[in-house]
């Protein structure tokens, strides 16, 4: 599921990216798999942290795609590079690998912003097409999260609210509509020709309906969008 885009497709020039996992099978098994495509060039791999950041200070890549868990300590390395990362290099997009479809962990990832970031489970790495798109994504800005993360956060979240989307105002419902386009409230504003006064206001409402008032206020704002992004998809499902 795509949050959004911030810029048009990268030219002619192949996707440059830094392949990360602690398992040598995995990784040149990832490889190989690149490399089939003339639109990205891997420029580099690496098995650790340290490796990683090496890679990616001698590379400068446009896309880093990463094991969530790799050494020194195997616990959540690939999202604390891709916060890292926001502020060395704010350009390269991070896609985080993960064999696990806890919310958390992509709410980790997306916590100073969805531009340019992507999580997915590991089982969709044979899926080549849905992997290269998500490369493609977050390389021209935009945000990919995997389905069964956003179904496991509606089913947390909204297991008793269903119909929350229903209680907006039809104002609210497109300031949600921007939020989850991956919008600051200064855009929103110009979009929909509101103060920004008015568009912290009605954000405001929509946590409070979406039941995320008690949240950390960069969490509500990834939870509301990933809440319409999924509810919105509900129709399909059926």
């Amino acid at each position: 599921m795509s949050i959004g885009g911030a810029s048009p497709i990268l030219g002619a020039m192949p996707i440059r990216v830094v392949l990360a996992d602690d398992s040598f099978i995995v990784r040149e098994g990832i490889r190989e798999l690149l490399q089939s495509v003339d639109e990205l060039d891997v420029v580099a791999v690496a098995g650790d942290l340290v490796s990683l950041q090496e890679a990616i200070d001698r590379q400068r890549p446009d896309v880093v795609l990463t094991d969530i868990r790799m050494p020194p300590s195997n616990t959540d390395e690939g999202i604390r590079l891709a916060a890292a990362l926001r502020t060395s290099a704010p350009s390269i997009g991070v896609v985080v690998l993960s064999q696990y479809a806890d919310a958390e962990y992509a709410l980790a990832l997306l916590e100073k912003g969805a531009a340019g970031r992507g999580y997915l489970l590991k089982e969709r790495v044979s899926d080549l097409d849905q992997l290269v798109n998500a490369i493609r994504e977050v390389a021209r800005g935009g945000s990919v999260i995997d389905a069964k993360v956003v179904e496991n956060l509606i089913t947390a979240r909204t297991r008793n609210k269903r119909n929350a989307l229903s209680e907006l105002t039809p104002r609210e419902a497109e300031v949600l509509a921007a939020v989850a386009e991956g919008k600051n409230n200064a855009a929103i504003a110009t979009s929909l020709h509101l103060t920004e006064g008015a568009v912290e206001k009605h954000i405001s409402s929509i946590f409070s309906k979406l039941g995320l008032s008690e949240e950390q206020s960069i969490h509500r704002r990834v939870k509301a969008a990933l809440i319409y992004l999924a509810e919105a998809r509900e129709p399909e499902r059926r």
